[in-house]
């Protein structure tokens, strides 16, 4: 490797917008101006493959010298990140076929197409917001993209990406090159993080074994057992995201412990018998508010179209709603966040069908018609939602 200078990502997308400093000036033209413009090229591709465009915000967890939280926000996410990204993609995928071309022993990241009774489960939603994904077919990239693209700069636009997200099927390693999904490529493995990824150390000495570039190469007797390898690692991977989602929870209610009581915006991201989930605008963190601390009523959950309707007041909550909420509990030891309508918002009492409904993207307005759940209203016991797995 060459390395012209180091960088930070904050450096080089200043210099790219017309701020150079001391450092990225003389590496403007020479250097940082052709890696944008190879960066430019790369997206081409990607969009023409239809590759999924997910945009999840990262929450970014400050943290004071005693442990405690000084503030949750998102983490910016520049050009010269997706720049990094898209190079990296890149050495993956030479690196993948590189390896499959030669039948060489080694582990591939793969990523299968969604299992089709979640993606039913999708279209439901997303038929209640007025976007079309057809069931039955055979789902592709292409089908997903245009579900994406029509979704770009509107205010659903992060519970669209959210819900494409659950739907996936977990990536995995495995010893066979069957392609990735969601980057719509045919060959696919982790090549660039050796360090910290035994896959990638895996295709490293798999590498060194086909090019004959030293003595650590893959031996024959690890190739045998790369099958459960490939399980192995995979299971502790999911493990390392529980892990990491975990922590993030409970920071996130250690946070908003210590503003109890406060107003927030949000939107509902999911509705069940027992209340409904909330995503905090602000923070990014995910709430409950328990049919408890609904409005007075007996509250009919549609499955189909993820909503809870009052029998009395016919009042409507609908998967994907803005919403006000107050922190009622947060619990650092759990990661529980409990909430409750706000009583001074319009959306204390929700939607009401009878009297113009929920209106959808285009303006028309949702069918009040509502279908009663087989099964009464009970909270889910840990208190969490559907939340995204897996990861490239």
């Amino acid at each position: 490797m060459r390395s012209a200078a180091r960088l930070t990502y904050e450096q080089v997308q200043a210099a790219r917008d017309g701020n150079p400093d001391k450092t990225t000036r003389p590496l403007l033209n020479s250097v940082i101006t052709p890696l944008y413009g190879a960066y430019q090229s790369l997206l081409k591709g990607r969009t023409a493959r239809d590759a999924l465009e997910l945009e999840m915000p990262e929450r970014r967890i400050d943290l004071a010298p005693d442990g405690t939280v000084n503030g949750i926000g998102v983490r910016q996410r520049l050009d010269s990140h997706k720049l990094i990204e898209e190079f990296m993609i890149t050495a993956n995928v030479a690196a993948a076929e590189a390896l499959d071309k030669a039948q060489q022993p080694a582990l591939y990241r793969t990523h299968d197409s969604p299992d089709r009774d979640r993606i039913n489960g999708l279209s439901d939603i997303l038929k209640g917001m007025n976007i079309t994904l057809a069931k039955g077919q055979v789902i592709k990239p292409a089908h997903l993209a245009k579900v994406i693209e029509e979704v770009e700069g509107h205010d659903d636009q992060r519970l669209v990406h959210q819900l494409i997200l659950r739907a996936q099927a977990q990536a995995r390693y495995a010893p066979n090159c069957t392609g990735h999904f969601g980057l719509a490529l045919r060959h696919y493995a982790h090549f660039t993080s050796p360090i910290r990824r035994y896959a990638d150390l895996i295709v490293h000495r798999a590498l060194i074994d086909l090019f004959k570039l030293g003595e650590d190469g893959l031996q024959p007797s690890d190739a045998t057992d790369l099958d459960e390898i490939a399980i192995h690692i995979s299971a502790t991977e999911r493990k390392a995201i529980a892990a990491e989602r975990s922590a993030n929870d409970r920071y996130m209610a250690l946070y908003l412990s210590e503003h109890i009581g406060s107003r927030q915006h949000g939107r509902i991201s999911g509705v069940g018998r027992f209340g409904l989930f909330v995503t905090l605008d602000q923070t990014g963190g995910d709430g409950l508010i328990p049919i408890r601390n609904l409005p007075d009523d007996y509250y009919i959950h549609d499955e189909a179209k993820h909503s809870l309707t009052g029998r009395r007041r016919v009042r409507q909550f609908r998967m994907g709603e803005p919403i006000i909420v107050t922190i009622k509990r947060a619990d650092p030891v759990t990661g529980i966040i409990d909430l409750e309508l706000h009583d001074s918002s319009p959306e204390k009492f929700g939607k009401a069908p009878s009297e113009g409904g929920a209106k959808r993207r285009d303006g028309r307005k949702h069918p009040t018609k509502s279908r009663k759940s087989t099964k009464g209203p009970k909270r889910n016991k840990k208190g969490k939602g559907t939340t995204p797995k897996g990861r490239r």
